[in-house]
């Protein structure tokens, strides 16, 4: 019989373990979802925020939303400075995946590579950072499989040799929150992931 995981627990403990301060690499998808993960996080850890998301296009779109992500941490009072890793912005490697999958559902094949490929840049990044560990803002999001993300966070994590945090940030409101902050904040909130498939099936259900 599987027992269901409740992954806030798990990083609620692992991160009051920490005799000082554990260093957390979080990939950000946004600024709107980082928003909320960063009040969670910020009490217990020291954050850097990678942003690694070649899924989006076209490159306005990523750039706007990586400038958001800047503006976030410079105007939210956070305990401690969270600097921004900016990855490789590569949409190539993404649609040379994609668009065989045009076809997959929200939550379905497509999602889970890119997922799995944010992944492994973040896991890379945790590494060359000195963290202790890497994690996701993508848990805090109602249209994401928080369990498919965990359980592939700790399937890349033992293959580059770094730790795994388990988050489920949508739980205790997360996401009501994250809508808050972004309307205090002014955050451009989107309406899709960033990919052109995403796009187009918002747009279709106008």
């Amino acid at each position: 019989m599987n027992v269901k995981r409740n992954y806030q627990r798990e990083m609620e403990a692992i991160l009051h373990a920490s005799e000082t301060p554990a260093h957390v690499l979080l990939h950000a998808c946004c600024a709107p979802c980082s928003s909320a993960c960063l009040e969670r996080l910020a009490p217990d850890a020291g954050i850097t925020l990678f942003f690694y998301n070649p899924n989006i296009i076209p490159e306005a779109e990523y750039q706007y939303r990586l400038d958001e992500l800047k503006r976030l941490v410079r105007e939210m009072p956070l305990p401690a400075p969270v600097p921004v890793i900016e990855g490789k912005y590569d949409p190539e490697r993404f649609l040379a995946f994609a668009k065989c999958m045009a076809d997959e559902p929200e939550r379905g094949a497509r999602c889970r590579k890119c997922i799995r490929m944010r992944l492994e840049e973040a896991a890379k990044a945790a590494k060359n950072a000195g963290a202790d560990y890497f994690a996701t803002t993508l848990t805090l999001s109602p249209h994401k499989d928080a369990v498919f993300i965990n359980e592939c966070g700790e399937e890349v994590a033992a293959a580059y040799g770094v730790a795994w945090l388990p988050t489920d940030f949508k739980k205790q409101e997360g996401y009501k929150r994250s809508i808050q902050l972004s309307a205090e904040y002014g955050l451009y909130r989107q309406n899709f992931c960033g990919c052109p498939f995403s796009r187009r099936d918002q747009e279709e259900c106008l």
